[in-house]
């Protein structure tokens, strides 16, 4: 029987090397949405094409990430949206690591989508309800500017403490 892994995703939020670098919120999730990229085709008439129209690769867009878990007494979620509307830092970008955990070996990344210049963008607490028995879930959206997905990653994941 299989051992339930509560936890399938591992994220790790850091500085660019040129802010100091260094590791700003690192965390387990339950649930990652919106990692997606579509491109626009445009679309380009020949003349003496009758046939159709050229396709040209267009413009890129990458969705919001949305990152979420049960709620739990680490305030790094909070803490990192605070630094970025509250505190001042604006123009602060992140870099920003989505490991997807081998079931058989939870020490193991088997996918890795890494997301360039991370903006978090919301942060939503749980709704609080006496009466409901589900687990209280926050959500961090980010914002970002691509990303490269890379398979078989060998390295550990770093534990967060």
């Amino acid at each position: 029987m299989a051992e339930f892994i509560p936890f399938r995703f591992h994220v790790q939020l850091s500085l660019p090397q040129s802010a100091g670098g260094g590791l700003v919120c690192n965390g387990a999730f339950s649930e990652v949405s919106g990692l997606e990229a579509s491109m626009t085709p445009k679309t380009l008439k020949e003349g003496g094409r009758n046939w159709g129209e050229v396709q040209l690769a267009g413009p890129t867009t990458f969705a919001t990430v949305v990152l979420k878990r049960g709620i739990t007494d680490a305030e790094g979620l909070w803490r990192l949206f605070d630094r970025s509307f509250r505190q001042s830092y604006y123009a602060s970008r992140l870099g920003c690591a989505i490991q997807l955990l081998n079931p058989a070996d939870p020490d193991q990344a088997i996918m890795v989508w890494t997301l360039d210049n991370v903006l978090p963008i919301k942060f939503k607490g749980p709704d609080l309800n006496a009466t409901a028995n589900q687990v209280a879930i926050e959500e961090l959206h980010l914002n970002h500017e691509g990303f490269v997905l890379d398979w078989n990653q060998p390295f550990q994941v770093v534990q967060s403490g």
